[in-house]
């Protein structure tokens, strides 16, 4: 058998491995404004059913508390925050005015179309914005991305939900977003979908910690089953594989349960539930941020993320093996710069580069340095770095698997 024909049988082999594999489908759902202790003392059996299968943890949202990452706890922060993999010092989302997002830091959406053009997607949403300006469906500034399928709106509609001071019309709008995805899932099965309800964050300003609040949540988790069913429909009648991802954008304030915005423990203190294979020691153990989603959604979807946004990326993969975490840069005196980060797997090794400039952030390039290597698990390097000839560094520490990032001094390149 020559070498021709041994290459042809290879590459059939290959290409009937992969037309067997099942098509991957991924859909991540949040539900507002539900802080971790009130999840964990409702009933959710719809929840707990999906985190029978992958798992439960906690989390948390706004950045890091008092540092330049420092996030608002505040619902299209949160989301961005979910959406580009980065905190708000990157995606410059503030407020729910969404005033100017920086779509230099590009959403999972963008980089699945980008790897994917034929592939679907959907919106399912209470609030039209998100589509509009989070994703900024259509804006030269996202290269006019145009998502399959939207089912949003609903808000502006006050003919079929009058808005009345009880805000009973957002369940109403809810129940019927979570139709449309049902349906559509059903149906159509689009490859990357966002799902977004909006009840139980209204009636927790209205209310705070109170039965009024805890039937919103127990409503949610009865709009999460007629999801799953959609789901497991698919898997159990089509060749599918379905990952779901259940979070929410930001936890309540300790003294009503009304407000958020602030860096109290309880308005960060968020969770996450999935099905997904593989959920791994730093899901389970540690405490993920919102930002995790993201590239853990672009593992699972098989994206080709380009290398300059994966440094820029704030997130870490919730699946498969991490090698680290909680990386920090400082100042060990004028000649050195000290890097730390917490070990997961003692084991590889990890490269440390810098960049004295920060052009990501508008659309430029930056370069990188590779100073030092080191095993992983010594969890620290001494780089030797003048501080007077480097008043901005972005380090970035790339392991086997995945990168951290983290910036030092000049205001962290604002």
């Amino acid at each position: 058998m020559n070498k021709i024909t041994i290459t042809i049988i290879s590459a059939t082999l290959l290409y009937f491995t992969a037309a067997a594999q099942p098509a991957r489908k991924a859909m991540f759902v949040i539900v507002d404004g539900i802080s971790a202790d009130v999840i964990e003392k409702i009933a959710t059996p719809a929840l707990d059913s999906i985190a029978a299968v992958g798992g439960y943890t906690r989390a948390h949202v706004g950045g890091g508390k008092g540092d330049y990452t420092q996030t608002p706890t505040i619902s299209a922060v949160g989301y961005n925050s979910l959406l580009t993999g980065t905190w708000v010092n990157k995606h410059n989302v503030w407020g729910n005015d969404i005033k100017r997002p920086n779509y230099h830091y590009p959403t999972i959406f963008r980089l699945f179309k980008s790897h994917y053009p034929q592939k679907k997607t959907a919106i399912f949403s209470s609030w039209e914005d998100n589509r509009t300006k989070l994703i900024g469906e259509g804006l030269p500034e996202t290269g006019g991305i145009v998502l399959d399928h939207h089912f949003d709106g609903l808000e502006h509609d006050t003919v079929r939900y009058p808005h009345d001071k009880a805000r009973d019309f957002m369940h109403r709008i809810d129940e019927t977003v979570v139709n449309a995805a049902a349906e559509h899932i059903r149906k159509e099965a689009p490859d990357l979908s966002w799902v977004y309800l909006e009840y139980t964050d209204d009636m927790g300003h209205a209310y705070g910690d109170s039965e009024a609040f805890y039937r919103a949540v127990r409503l949610m988790d009865a709009q999460i089953g007629r999801l799953w069913e959609a789901i497991q429909y698919r898997i159990k009648n089509h060749d599918e594989d379905w990952v779901i991802y259940i979070t929410t954008d930001h936890g309540r304030d300790a003294k009503t349960g009304k407000g958020h915005g602030g860096q109290s423990d309880r308005e960060r203190s968020t969770w996450i539930v999935s099905n997904a294979k593989g959920l791994n020691t730093y899901y389970r153990t540690g405490n993920p941020g919102i930002v995790d989603i993201m590239p853990t959604l672009a593992g699972f979807l098989n994206i080709a993320v380009p290398r300059p946004i994966l440094m820029e990326v704030d997130g870490i993969p919730l699946t498969g093996k991490v090698y680290a975490s909680d990386l920090s840069a400082n100042w060990e005196n004028e000649d050195t710069l000290q890097v730390k980060w917490n070990v997961l797997e003692k084991q590889g090794t990890a490269g440390v580069w810098v960049s004295f400039s920060n052009h990501f952030n508008k659309g430029g390039e930056d370069k990188y340095e590779l100073l030092m290597k080191v095993p992983v698990e010594n969890g620290a390097a001494l780089i030797p770095l003048k501080k007077k000839q480097a008043p901005f560094v972005k380090v970035v520490l790339e392991t086997p698997t995945h990168f951290l990032n983290r910036w030092v001094g000049a205001e962290e390149g604002r």
